[in-house]
């Protein structure tokens, strides 16, 4: 809610998917961003919403083998430069955001359903949670996170209800709005993630780090102070 003085959130919406691990990475540096303009007199106010982009929509539910095994195959290398691109990744996501990533874990596959299940968290008001639930699931826990069962688990995690997260998901019901996020990206030339848009006019392409997200929230938000009538 705001008055005549205060200006409107910044509206950030998010690409992503929660296979790509870049993404978990851009996620955590936003949220970090954010909380170190706390402390300012006037700190911005944001309201996050994700969006879903499939990264590898071919993958089967069920991929048999490793983590470099996928990565060899999606990308044409070897097993040990797969291992080698992985190690760099859990690297940076270690140094730079704090992320435990466990490659050695990870159950590979098809990503459409937990797209699924973060709209029908958006709708019961529990999208970033989700979001945040499924990508901690994916990446430290080596969870399964294309099974409906395992989804309809980690729903309840977050508070959701699970037998209405079951139906949902069983039903395809949030489906459209999966390929409707997908059509959004190509509109605006989206081809890799994460990619975030603000307030529907700036575009910030990768996991920028910490400061670079507060730079720009700060800038936004002065500009939103501008916008306001004088009192």
């Amino acid at each position: 809610m705001t008055d005549a003085s205060t200006p409107a959130p910044i509206r950030i919406d998010i690409w992503s998917d929660i296979a790509c691990p870049w993404c978990y990475i851009g996620k955590r540096n936003l949220e970090n961003g954010l909380a170190s303009l706390a402390g300012d007199a006037d700190a911005p106010q944001v309201e996050i919403t994700y969006h879903s982009f499939e990264l590898s929509p071919d993958t089967p539910v069920d991929f048999h083998g490793s983590s470099e095994d996928f990565l060899a195959q999606h990308k044409g290398i070897t097993r040990e430069q797969a291992k080698q691109m992985n190690d760099r990744v859990a690297k940076i996501a270690e140094q730079q955001a704090g992320l435990h990533y466990r490659f050695d874990l990870q159950q590979h596959t098809n990503t459409v359903k937990a797209h699924e299940l973060i709209h029908f968290a958006k709708e019961h008001g529990r999208q970033v949670e989700m979001t945040e639930r499924l990508m901690s699931a994916y990446f430290v826990e080596g969870r399964h996170v294309g099974r409906v069962d395992e989804l309809v688990e980690l729903a309840g995690e977050v508070g959701l209800d699970a037998d209405a997260a079951r139906d949902a998901l069983e039903s395809d019901h949030y489906l459209p709005a999966v390929r409707q996020d997908q059509a959004q990206a190509r509109a605006f030339g989206i081809n890799g993630v994460p990619f975030f848009v603000i307030d529907g006019k700036y575009g910030v392409s990768g996991a920028q780090p910490p400061e670079a997200f507060a730079q720009v929230a700060r800038q936004v938000w002065a500009e939103h102070r501008g916008e306001q009538p004088a009192s």
